[in-house]
């Protein structure tokens, strides 16, 4: 089963882009304008309304978010929002104060936001999620096969749960440090829009994900004369694939 994708809008996405920050403990965060820009170009050619907001406060992040989990999505495919910031575990930063990530995605639950409910809710972090490095180790690669089972609808009206049908995408696991280039941007969200840009309208999102995971986990730095990488990673709570056909 595919979600259904051809509501009279593909629908909102949110950009939250911090490069200055008021705490003094959190640098400039330079190259981020290249992805805020990236981003916004990939995801308005899949027909998103694409609103960006620039070194915003906690509070006003909070209330931009609150306004779109208010609106009425009923004539929308899903809702995007993204973030692009510093961060530690299960946090993020705005320029003078931290979010806990779990703040941000309960206000698009489905006993919070209702006209979302049975729509993909994609939430993107650009940010570090701790202070390890990965490190780079060598082995062999194989491939592996799965089966996949298509479950059909019983009936045309059901529930589902009201945290059902959440992305949440991650430039870097838990624990670990993110990585951006001052003029390039980041690995994560350059391998991204790179990756939309070619497969946008036509692979399963998660596929493309996966194809994103892959291409950042084979570039590197070189940090105290050690070879460190990074890995992306995604939790899916969707319930249907996910294709961003083209609008009609």
């Amino acid at each position: 089963m595919e979600y259904k994708m051809d509501h009279e809008r593909r629908g909102l996405a949110l950009i939250f882009n911090q490069e200055v920050f008021t705490r003094r403990s959190l640098k400039k965060r330079c190259g981020t304008n290249k992805d805020r820009d990236n981003l916004t170009e990939r995801f308005q050619a899949l027909g998103f309304e694409v609103n960006t907001y620039n070194d915003k406060t906690k509070k006003e992040v909070l209330t931009e978010l609150r306004k779109a989990a208010a609106a009425n999505h009923a004539d929308a495919d899903c809702f995007v929002c993204i973030f692009l910031t510093h961060g530690e575990e299960r946090k993020i930063s705005a320029c003078d104060d931290d979010i806990h990530i779990k703040d941000i995605t309960d206000l698009f639950r489905g006993d919070q936001c209702k006209s979302l409910v049975g729509k993909p809710k994609i939430f993107i972090f650009q940010a570090c999620a701790g202070e390890k490095y990965e490190d780079a180790v060598t082995g062999m690669m194989a491939g592996d096969s799965d089966d996949e089972e298509e479950v059909e609808e019983a009936a045309n009206i059901y529930t589902v749960p009201a945290g059902a049908d959440f992305l949440m995408c991650y430039s870097v696991a838990e624990g670990f440090r993110s990585f951006r280039h001052v003029e390039s941007g980041t690995f994560y969200i350059r391998d991204l829009c790179e990756t939309l840009q070619e497969h946008g309208s036509t692979m399963e999102f998660t596929e493309l994900l996966t194809l994103v995971n892959l291409k950042v986990s084979r570039h590197e730095v070189t940090y105290k004369g050690e070879i460190k990488k990074q890995m992306p990673c995604f939790t899916s709570l969707l319930t249907k694939r996910l294709y961003f056909t083209c609008k009609k």
